[in-house]
């Protein structure tokens, strides 16, 4: 430390005391750096062949982490965890997901391109305030979403998508409305995210086109996520998390703890970093146009858009619902909070780093490094490393941004096609049962509580204990075709549904991502960049986050509520930023239409406006029509969200075996409300204190903080870079240490109990041996003369399923609905 004081402390007096010469001293400082390094910081040119750039893709992205670690997780999953290869397992990963693998999925997949190459151009924009208010303005929608995550497990833990929570609610008009703002936040992410990987990937790769590159990393993201489902990425999220904090952290050291050792590196360290940033002239709106100050017009503009969009962003996305449904409450809470404190690191160290490197380097060289519209693509952090570490730092970057694509891309792979499955396929193509009320049974028909007449009530048992089904699983993980035939007269037709469903998920998943070739290739086309689409998002989406919160908090809300909120509210976001940028110099016409519309005016008003009405209209409109709703009928408005279940897989015995629920009144064998709401009290309040509170933090108190800094000294410029150095230090510790032991501890229990379950099994084959010694299966025992039962196609030679309504007995055939053309539906 004595020895980085020396020089910046001779530096201030050279500033205090200037010498006879008659250069300046910032010309001084500028030559002194030029001519310790060996080349010109202007020559930035691709320097990785396309042969490595393939290789590096296909061979290390695709095959060898990829193939490697989801098949890892497949293996633990089968053979330690016994998970069920169905379409819930598919979509949620066995549910038991822990803290670590939570927080590290959430920031791989709130890793975008965006976040690596969109933080680094603000930075070089803004200066030290355009890092803070990207980590800040897209963290705290994060930490929020913890509230979120334990309301949804309270209120529906049943629900796989979001959506399926607003269509129990409030019927199928407010569903669709909310299906196409959930695929209009997909596309637009899908968008950003590939617009960002093919701008770095054509300007690092030699002779690499933007259609090849928009086609290698479709083909990357397609076949990552059909290795594994959900729960492969989870373990192939972590090896990427790791990954991209190893290659920051060593940008890190490049730019502020090298001492200039090589030629190439003109910076080395934080005094001639700051030096350089003193020397620079900043944005007309900061503080004495200085780099180094948090008074910023533009950047306090840039936060308050980013905010706003980012909410719409997190909330109307269905990959981060995805996550909540993965993990038990608490752990669900803890993983979103050490989430988003975690993937703060990223930006902020990121940009910290890079994009005021950048500014340096420029100073340096005389001039920008970029045009105004290459700086625009997120071409910053490319150039920057390019220029620090030549033809290394090309790869690395590369292949941050190929993981960084990976994780996100596979995400909103998956999102859309849980959306697909669930609140399209299930719930308007091919429905398994027509015109079913909300408290009927899936599997039957008939209604499941609250049944004067006992013969009208539901009695299908659960398929957990159900043998038939047990020993057709067996048979049908024997086998090698694509799906087994279930022939259970109760269980059955549904299993043979969903396993139709899931069949058909990869086709689904294929066909998504191949459609993102031609959309990011239109978007090209049409001219739009990364920085316009990041900053259009919240315009276009915003007007559903409140709607969407008020789904899960207020009973009072009302379909007609929702449904003006959202698309009243985003079409006033639209006229109003359309409005504004119409009055800015050239109009919408002329070629302009893309620069005003994406002024930052333009967007901060048509962001304020969309997020703010679409609340105020929800509110508004929900509470005129609920005005006059007795309070004994709202009481009853959760049990229509508690009531989306899998029956073959019900929420409510989960519940009660996982955290112990006893309700002496349970309603359709689970655990009443009031019970599961005291179970989640903790979570709750966990979430609802730490997302207020470090939200609070990040975008009011620490902020105000640094006003009363002004322009920051050097001593001040060095506590900052330490901050933002420490925090990536702490979060690649915590998110590569954590998961690993949790997991490692995880399996090991999972492990030590089978073996136990394992050796109480064979103690009572070999008693029930004893009492049968001709090994006479359960169906033999119990059906000595079974008659055949047709399901379909299908005859179940095992006989009937007997339904008692307590005087009678009566053979009941299970009514499939439309499952019989499901296949041709599909």
């Amino acid at each position: 430390m004595t020895a980085k004081a020396i020089p910046i402390a001779l530096v201030v007096l050279c500033l205090a005391f200037p010498s006879a010469s008659d250069d300046s001293p910032c010309d001084q400082v500028v030559e002194k750096v030029r001519n310790g390094t060996a080349a010109g910081t202007s020559d930035f040119r691709p320097l990785v062949e396309l042969r490595e750039a393939l290789i590096l893709t296909l061979g290390f992205g695709l095959f060898a982490v990829t193939g490697f670690v989801a098949y890892i997780f497949n293996l633990v999953r089968k053979y330690v965890f016994h998970d069920q290869n169905d379409l819930d397992t598919a979509f949620d990963a066995g549910g038991q997901v822990s803290v670590g693998l939570t927080a590290t999925t959430i920031v791989s997949q709130w890793t975008w391109a965006a976040t690596l190459l969109q933080s680094c151009t603000v930075a070089s924009k803004f200066g030290i305030s355009g890092p803070f208010w990207y980590a800040a303005g897209a963290s705290v929608q994060i930490i929020v979403f913890a509230i979120l995550s334990v309301e949804l497990k309270m209120k529906a833990p049943g629900a796989k998508t979001y959506l399926q929570v607003i269509k129990a609610r409030f019927g199928a008009k407010a569903h669709i409305v909310y299906c196409v703002f959930a695929l209009l936040t997909n596309v637009l992410v899908t968008t950003m995210l590939m617009l960002g990987g093919i701008a770095s990937m054509t300007s690092l790769v030699n002779g690499l086109t933007t259609e090849m590159a928009a086609i290698c990393l479709a083909a990357v993201i397609g076949t990552y996520t059909l290795i594994g489902g959900l729960g492969a990425t989870f373990y192939v999220s972590y090896f990427n998390t790791a990954l991209i904090f190893g290659v920051l952290i060593s940008i890190l050291w490049k730019v502020y703890s090298d001492d200039g050792s090589t030629q190439q590196n003109p910076l080395g360290d934080v005094g001639t970093v700051y030096d350089l940033l003193s020397c620079s002239s900043g944005p007309a709106g900061n503080s004495e146009q200085s780099y180094l100050t948090f008074f910023s017009t533009g950047g306090l503009m840039f936060g308050v858009i980013n905010i706003i969009g980012n909410f719409g962003a997190v909330f109307c996305d269905q990959s981060y619902w995805q996550s909540t449904v993965a993990a038990r409450p608490l752990e669900g809470v803890w993983g979103f909070i050490s989430g988003g404190l975690t993937w703060f690191a990223i930006p902020f160290s990121m940009a910290t780093t890079v994009g005021l490197a950048y500014v340096a380097l420029s100073t340096v060289n005389g001039e920008a490094l970029l045009t105004i519209e290459e700086v625009d693509k997120g071409l910053v952090a490319p150039v920057v490393v390019h220029r620090l570490m030549g033809h290394t730092g090309q790869v690395i970057v590369l292949l941050m941004i190929l993981m960084a694509v990976m994780s996100t891309g596979s995400a909103e792979i998956i999102a859309v096609t849980s959306i697909i499955v669930y609140d399209i396929l299930k719930d308007y193509v091919c429905m398994f049962r027509k015109n079913l009320s909300d408290s009927a049974c899936t599997l039957c028909g008939k209604r499941r509580a609250r049944i004067f007449r006992q013969a009208d009530k539901c009695q299908c048992g659960p398929v957990s204990s159900c043998k038939q089904c047990k020993e057709e699983a067996a048979k049908a993980d024997q086998l090698t075709q694509e799906y087994w035939l279930y022939s259970c007269p109760t269980h059955g037709a549904y299993r043979n549904y969903l396993n139709l469903l899931l069949s058909r998920k990869n086709w689904y998943i294929v066909v998504v991502t191949a459609a993102t070739v031609p959309l990011v290739l239109m978007a090209d086309a049409a001219g739009l960049n990364l920085g316009w689409l990041y900053l259009f998002m919240g315009v276009l989406i915003g007007a559903a986050v409140i709607p969407i919160g008020m789904a899960l908090f207020w009973v009072r809300t009302t379909a007609a509520g929702m449904i003006s909120g959202a698309t009243l509210g985003s079409a006033m976001g639209l006229v109003c930023w359309l409005a504004v940028a119409a009055t800015l110099p050239g109009g919408l016409m002329g070629g302009n239409f893309i620069k005003n519309t994406g002024d930052q005016l333009s967007m901060i008003v048509g962001n304020l406006v969309s997020i703010l009405s679409g609340g105020a209209v929800c509110a508004t409109v929900s509470l005129v029509g609920s005005f006059r709703v007795p309070n004994m009928e709202l009481e009853e408005e959760w049990e229509k969200t508690r009531s989306l279940d899998n029956p073959l897989k019900p929420w409510g015995p989960t519940y009660q075996s996982a955290y112990k629920m006893e309700s002496a009144n349970k309603l359709n064998d689970r655990p009443t409300f009031a019970e599961v709401r005291r179970y989640c009290r903790k979570p709750r309040i966990t979430a609802l204190a730490a997302g207020t509170g470090i939200s609070l933090v990040l975008v009011i108190l620490w902020p105000a903080g640094m006003l009363a800094v002004g322009v920051m000294n050097g001593g001040q410029f060095q506590h900052w870079v330490n901050v933002s150095q420490s925090w990536a230090y702490i979060a690649a510790a915590f998110l590569i240490l954590v998961p690993l032991i949790q997991e490692i501890v995880s399996v090991r229990r999972q492990y030590v109990i089978n073996k136990s379950v394992a050796c109480n099994d064979e103690d009572q084959d070999m008693e029930q041996a004893d009492g049968n010694p001709e090994g006479i299966s359960y169906i033999e025992k119990t059906n000595q003369n079974p008659q055949p039962v047709t399901i379909g196609s299908v005859v179940d030679t095992d006989g009937p399923y007997q339904e008692s309504d307590g005087q009678n007995s009566k053979n009941i055939a299970p009514e499939p609905g439309d499952v019989h053309h499901l296949e041709d539906v599909l």
